[in-house]
């Protein structure tokens, strides 16, 4: 069983790496304080054709697996851009699957070259306050007026929706209990974030200040049937495509910001003197450090294999769930570590490490709870009754 990367993977991630050197750990901390969204950064990866790194040749992309778009994602994690970086762009790279799957020849044709250069950019409207994890419980509408739809509702925790211009939007064209399943009846369009019938408030929250949550309201919002993406009312369906590649990517982000994080500890525990001798030779610093190597490590097999997996067309919902499980708790453990290890320094906004630990936070929670993966694995591998 060989775990090496190809030539050209190898490639990727050395191309990522030595584009991410101007974008420094100081540029980061200035966006995490001025709130700036990465503009530059985002042209950057734009105008290397990198958005496009799984996207179909025919439409400008690469053409790549999501193996290549993890390992892009964890290096530029991996610079120390952590999730800051990851998710200015990470909707672009998973986001328009469920469109290159079951969208139409002009859908594709029409909006995915424009993605691709960068000359378009969406935001994700899933997410309900009063539906939470549970998705067919969403209360936004869309309903057909004879000439087109008109959608009505709200959204929380859309990021990038202060900058995008389109969105893929999630929203009933049926009531819940009409269909045979829960699922039924949810619609799947992607359209024109038009800001004279959508609002989107900003969230002030915790980390990745850079990159803008939101609260996102739509009024009356006119969507034309060619916006609609595959079958009324089949939406729930077509989102299922892209959930097992989003928590592989989230998973190789986290493994990239939990590595960013502990080479910030080690290299201060080698320097930092305490009772004339460098910190690092202590056990009680040494020890929790090579766990979260450890940790890290097994995590970043799992991402692998997932990813390894969903490319060779394989079952692997188990596996992207497990990875992303596995990976958010050791980032965890390490942006924890790497804080303790740097004592009160690592408290201080210039070491970087409190930075990655308020943002290792959001592989913990997105986009989907530890709860939930470990009701999936105990329903779904090791066939317990389902406990929600």
């Amino acid at each position: 069983m060989d775990f090496s990367f190809t030539d050209e993977q190898i490639a990727v991630r050395d191309t990522i790496a030595k584009l991410c050197e101007k974008y420094d750990d100081a540029y980061w901390l200035a966006r995490d304080t001025d709130g700036e969204f990465p503009e530059e950064f985002i042209k950057d990866i734009a105008d290397g054709g990198w958005l496009g790194i799984a996207m179909p040749e025919e439409y400008g992309g690469s053409g790549l697996g999501v193996t290549e778009a993890a390992l892009m994602m964890q290096t530029i994690a991996q610079t120390g851009a952590g999730f800051s970086g990851c998710s200015a762009i990470h909707m672009n790279i998973f986001g328009p699957h469920p469109l290159v799957v079951h969208g139409t020849d002009e859908q594709r044709n029409r909006l995915l070259p424009r993605l691709i250069k960068g000359e378009d950019r969406t935001c994700f409207g899933v997410t309900e306050a009063n539906a939470g994890l549970d998705t067919t419980r969403i209360e936004t509408k869309a309903v057909w007026d004879g000439e087109k739809y008109i959608i009505n509702g709200q959204k929380m925790w859309t990021s990038t929706a202060q900058s995008a211009n389109k969105i893929l939007l999630l929203a009933r064209t049926a009531p819940r209990d009409e269909g045979k399943k829960p699922m039924d009846g949810i619609t799947l369009f992607y359209t024109d974030f038009d800001r004279k019938y959508c609002d989107a408030q900003v969230i002030e929250k915790m980390g990745r200040k850079a990159v803008d949550s939101n609260a996102t309201f739509f009024d009356n919002l006119p969507v034309p049937e060619s916006d609609r993406v595959g079958e009324e009312g089949k939406g729930f369906y077509y989102l299922l495509d892209g959930i097992n590649p989003e928590r592989i990517l989230v998973a190789a982000e986290a493994v990239g910001l939990g590595r960013a994080a502990l080479r910030k500890a080690v290299a201060y525990a080698k320097e930092r003197v305490v009772f004339d001798r460098p910190i690092g030779m202590n056990q009680a610093i040494q020890h929790p450090l090579a766990v979260c190597w450890a940790n890290l490590e097994a995590a970043d097999a799992m991402v692998w294999k997932a990813a390894s997996m969903y490319d060779s067309g394989k079952a692997c919902g188990a596996e992207a769930n497990a990875a992303k499980y596995l990976a958010a708790e050791a980032c965890f453990k390490a942006c924890e570590q790497s804080v303790m290890t740097h004592g009160g320094m690592g408290y201080a906004k210039e070491f970087h490490v409190e930075r990655y630990l308020r943002e290792s936070f959001i592989a913990r929670i997105a986009p989907v709870s530890r709860e939930m993966i470990l009701n999936y694995i105990g329903q779904h591998v090791l066939e317990l009754p389902r406990s929600y």
